[in-house]
């Protein structure tokens, strides 16, 4: 390949590249758009955070369980729980998986399966499984017993919530009564 032959390539790659140059700085004049002085909305982060802790704090001590368990149903529930069947068993003398077995976990102490090794922020925790704390639980798990093991993202329906409650209510030797 001679000299010209080189020239010519390059000359043609030159060539390209003004011509976009040249359409882009076209299509600037013709389309010309003018920015905003100041963007159309603007947000603010530590206010938005405080009114949703607020709120959430708000709505978690005003839940009427009687309300709550009424709108649940076992069916629903039973469906429901396969989300949790991955991880846990429910049958009676039911063996741990990745979590505990949950027969009878309505009412029992958190953390007190023998054989299972809990996180050390679900073992100290000292509270029971009632109606309310299991609620507050399955909303979001990592939120409500902060350094959980469960990577479980939560129910955020109610009627699920209520539902799986009852279903595991059910799944006891003696199921308690409800609110």
């Amino acid at each position: 390949m001679d000299s010209f032959e080189i020239n010519k390539i390059v000359a043609a790659i030159l060539m390209v590249a003004l011509v976009i140059i040249g359409i882009g700085k076209i299509s600037d004049v013709i389309f010309y758009v003018e920015k905003p002085k100041t963007p159309g909305y603007s947000v603010d982060i530590e206010q938005a955070v405080a009114t949703s802790t607020t709120s959430s704090e708000t709505t978690e001590e005003k839940i009427d369980m009687a309300a709550l368990m009424a709108m649940g149903d076992l069916t629903i529930g039973e469906k429901v729980f396969k989300k949790c069947a991955a991880c846990h068993s429910i049958v009676k003398g039911g063996k741990n998986n990745i979590g505990p077995a949950l027969y009878n976990v309505v009412g029992r102490k958190v953390g007190v399966v023998s054989d299972y090794k809990y996180s050390k922020a679900l073992a100290e925790y000292g509270k029971e499984w009632t109606f309310e704390e299991l609620n507050g639980y399955l909303i979001k798990p990592a939120k409500w017993i902060k350094g959980t093991k469960m990577a479980f993202a939560g129910l955020r329906k109610e009627k699920d919530r209520a539902s799986v409650i009852l279903y595991l209510n059910q799944n006891s030797d003696s199921p308690l009564p409800l609110p």
